[in-house]
């Protein structure tokens, strides 16, 4: 990012528009990687929340009326998130990534439990690890798998059971298999 400093000023503006909805977010993609010691370069920062297709609107038009550029961008019955919302300014862009009616449980809790934040005194709540290679292996992909690899080599503390047992409780496979491809890198 260019200008972290402005672009988490805006996701922390962002987030009170999201508050005003009643739509919680966390931290997720990148950013999140970032904070459990897996630096990777990106160009935005991403929140996951959980609402329906109307409030998405509704947000999206309450973002322009603040004066940000904003595309909203629904989903189509095969897409598994429920919306993406695009927002952009000098900052650079912010990314509202909906799961609501398609992968809701893991943002409920990722709101619940997380207790890390980008710095102190801020609102953006970054997703807890469990939560966020949920939402790796929910993604798929190489890019994704790779992510977790990388997640689990760069914190060797992790407790593989529990985050076995939250993949498990959302129904998600694959985990074993990057945990052995992590053991032998």
């Amino acid at each position: 990012m260019e200008d972290s400093d402005a672009i988490l000023h805006a996701a922390e503006a962002v987030i009170g528009i999201l508050q005003r909805h009643r739509v919680d977010a966390v931290i997720i993609g990148a950013v999140a990687l970032a904070a459990y010691e897996y630096v990777r370069q990106t160009e935005d920062v991403d929140l996951g929340v959980n609402a329906d297709l109307g409030t998405l609107r509704t947000v999206t038009e309450s973002l322009r009326e603040s004066g940000y550029t904003v595309e909203l961008r629904e989903p189509d019955g095969n897409d598994p998130l429920g919306g993406i919302i695009d927002v952009t300014g000098p900052f650079g862009l912010l990314q509202i990534v909906n799961y609501g009616d398609r992968f809701p449980a893991v943002i409920e809790d990722a709101v619940r439990l997380a207790t890390l934040v980008v710095r102190a005194g801020s609102p953006l709540k970054i997703v807890p690890i469990p939560q966020l290679i949920a939402l790796k292996l929910y993604a798929g992909g190489y890019k994704s798998k790779a992510d977790i690899v990388e997640l689990l080599l760069r914190n060797p503390e992790l407790d593989l059971d529990e985050i076995r047992s939250v993949c498990r409780r959302y129904r998600l496979a694959g985990l074993d298999e990057l945990i052995a491809e992590a053991r032998c890198v």
